[in-house]
């Protein structure tokens, strides 16, 4: 089991359920992988340096999580299709 952290941008025009309930999808995306999630950062509302999609900020999430190596790969490309994520990434972190 490798350690990760995953760090996904939701849209900033989400009412609060909307939110929630993209989160809890991401969670799930992680265990249906065989990943066990140990922490989430929430960051709140941040400001884009660029402008994405005519937005300027959105909700930012940071996911640690533990899991087999092929997991990432799924769970990213779960995150491709849903619709509230702005920008995601996943990144091992070290020993």
């Amino acid at each position: 089991m490798s350690k990760y952290e995953l760090c996904v941008v939701l849209s900033a025009k989400l009412e609060e359920e909307e939110k929630n309930a993209a989160l809890e999808r991401v969670k799930e995306f992680i265990t249906r992988a065989g990943g066990s999630i140990s922490d989430i950062d929430d960051w709140g509302k941040k400001r884009f340096a660029y402008e994405i999609d005519k937005m300027n900020e959105g909700y930012y999430y940071f996911i640690h999580f533990e899991s087999e190596t092929a997991a990432p790969a799924e769970i990213e490309g779960d995150l491709r299709i849903m619709e509230p994520v702005v920008r995601f990434l996943c990144v091992k972190q070290g020993e």
